[in-house]
């Protein structure tokens, strides 16, 4: 057989590849792509949109995670080994002289509340993969597929396709994963802040009044004309191509196109900061944790270096150094000063609402800004450029969650704790190709479910653009109307919020280990083992908080949340009936007897 328990995992990691490693699950260049649109269309219905606080959510966010990472560091440093939390779980409470007795039942509920997460956000990623894949085909052949608005079923089989991808190099072993992070991370981080410039470019040379270009969702390009509208729905008028039709003067001109930077439309709803300022104001708190709740998706990662303990070669200083540093880099540098760029761009040729009706909101804003760069028609070529960097990024990303994921699994599967199939590495790779593929089939199941009502709630489209989609299985199937998409959760917010709210039980859980670890220890320090964890522990509580409290004061969407938290709930009561069932199985002792009892 070429699977058996005797393998263990060789330690080939060092400072470089650790870090790699988690940089890549934090992924700027894939997540301002593909989640500025999830954040551009958060709030409730009814109510403005939470969008003017992006920033700020942001940046609550990796203030919350850099809290949580400081606690994975130095809880690292006690008890390097696969598992992450899960591991941790066990140790810490194993070396209290009272608390020891609960450490199977800490380590259980950490490591199943960690798979609501490592086993979901796959699903998100191969899910934003295919809404990805669908924007781009749909810009190259827009008689197949609309690129703004790609069809479920498409979507879908690329998630699928992908999914099985991903996992293909993922049971090929660490060494192989590493080198692929490691190339992506260089790439993307480099693409995403070229456009960063641009668009700070773009601004700066936009002023109110100057000539500037008008985007169309339906054709993907630019004008430098004002669009005539129907004075019956101030729908846009086209040709019999497709392409916007020009509002003329008195003299039968076509109107120029002029940038301005209106604040809010009529209900509300942002449009455009009307200066650098406005983009780093919370503008309402309330909105910087709905914000946050969201972001939190794109800071995630961080912590995988921990769960590689085994496959490192100097694990009690290179991993604590890899955890904080990751989360410097991709968190600090890059998000917040992509963000800005991409918020601070926004003109009346393209808004915020411009964004929360497109399936690639950043790929829309490169089509302009290369525009203007390279010459209108070839701001094409810039964006497809990027887009190819952003595909690297998303394999990296889904790569490294698949092998942390895979390794927590495999590291319950080893002490009886799930299924023992899942505790067995391969023979040849390394690497527990049971778990792997597991994940790979969970991944493309929640990824089918997120795409499939992507542009519903506050992102359905209207009946006009429905009307215009390209008739066909893979194009319109899945598109009913307005109205019918607008009373529906958004699918892809729904996963998104499941993942997140298992990060913020593990991230809280985590707080909380690091508290208890260093307790009555010798090397104990208040700031960095309770201040700081604690913290932590109470912003992931606050953040899990709004997930419950905001659906009832109409803080943020309704249904997204609510289901999230069903969804959550239903999760924790079968892992509860699990444990019991299998504790009474096995034979095994909910609480421990004695230290030695535990596995």
């Amino acid at each position: 057989m070429a699977e058996q328990k005797a393998p263990q995992m060789q330690a080939t990691l060092g400072l470089t590849g650790l870090t790699s490693n988690a940089m890549a699950l934090i992924a700027p260049g894939a997540f301002l792509w593909l989640t500025f649109y999830i954040q551009a269309t958060t709030g409730a219905a009814g109510q403005p949109s939470t969008a003017p606080a992006m920033w700020w959510g942001i940046l609550l966010a990796l203030l919350l995670c850099l809290a949580t990472a400081v606690a994975y560091a130095e809880i690292s440093k006690l008890y390097p080994g696969t598992g992450s939390s899960y591991y941790y779980a066990e140790q810490a409470l194993l070396s209290k002289d009272k608390a020891f007795k609960y450490a199977r039942v800490a380590k259980f509920i950490v490591g199943w509340g960690s798979h609501l997460y490592y086993w979901v956000y796959p699903g998100v990623m191969v899910g934003t993969t295919g809404i990805f894949v669908g924007y781009v085909v749909g810009f190259l052949y827009p008689n197949f597929i609309s690129g703004s608005n790609p069809g479920p079923v498409f979507m879908a089989l690329v998630a699928i396709v992908f999914s099985f991808f991903v996992a293909w190099i993922a049971q090929k072993g660490a060494g192989a994963s590493t080198a692929v992070n490691l190339a992506i991370n260089v790439v993307q981080i480099s693409a995403l802040l070229v456009f960063s410039v641009l668009a700070l470019g773009y601004r700066v040379n936009h002023p109110a009044g100057a000539p500037a270009f008008q985007y169309d969702a339906q054709t993907q390009s630019t004008y430098t004309y004002q669009f005539a509208t129907n004075p019956k729905d101030s729908s846009t008028l086209r040709d019999a191509s497709g392409a916007p039709l020009p509002l003329l003067d008195k003299a039968g001109k076509p109107v120029p196109f002029t940038a301005d930077y209106p604040e809010k439309d009529a209900s509300g709803n942002l449009l455009t900061h009307p200066t650098a300022l406005s983009v780093i104001s919370p503008h309402n708190f309330n909105w910087v944790f709905i914000q946050a709740t969201v972001a939190i998706l794109i800071l995630v990662g961080f912590e995988s270096v921990t769960a590689m303990g085994g496959e490192a070669k100097n694990p009690t200083k290179h991993i604590p150094i890899a955890v904080i540093a990751s989360l410097l880099i991709q968190g600090l540098i890059c998000y917040l000063i992509e963000y800005f760029a991409a918020n601070y761009f926004l003109n009346s040729g393209y808004t915020m609402q411009s964004a929360a009706g497109s399936a690639a909101p950043i790929g829309d804003m490169m089509i302009i800004v290369g525009d203007a760069l390279l010459g209108q028609g070839h701001g094409k070529y810039f964006m497809l450029a990027e887009a190819l960097t952003v595909f690297l990024a998303l394999i990296g990303t889904t790569l490294s969650c698949m092998n942390t994921g895979a390794r927590v699994t495999y590291a319950m599967g080893k002490d009886d704790e799930a299924p023992e199939h899942f505790g067995m590495l391969h023979a040849e790779s390394l690497t527990p190709r049971r778990a792997i593929w597991t994940l790979a089939v969970i991944s493309a199941v929640l990824g089918t479910l997120a795409v499939t009502c992507v542009f519903a709630d506050g992102s359905a489209p209207t009946d006009a653009t429905i009307a215009a989609l390209p008739h066909g299985i893979f194009s319109s199937f899945g598109y009913t109307t307005h109205d019918k998409l607008a009373a529906l959760p958004n699918s892809l917010l729904t996963i998104t919020l499941t993942s997140n709210f298992g990060t913020f039980i593990l991230y809280a859980l985590s707080c909380f280990l690091c508290i208890v670890a260093y307790h009555k220890r010798p090397d104990h320090n208040f700031l960095i083992h309770t201040l700081i964890p604690g913290f932590g522990l109470v912003a992931n509580l606050i953040c899990m908080g709004f997930y419950v409290a905001g659906p009832f004061f109409n803080l943020g969407t309704k249904m997204e949340p609510l289901t999230a938290l069903g969804i959550s709930g239903a999760w924790g009561l079968y892992g509860a009936i699990y444990f019991l069932r299998a504790s009474k199985a096995k034979g095994k002792t909910v609480l421990l007897e004695s230290k030695g009892a535990a596995s």
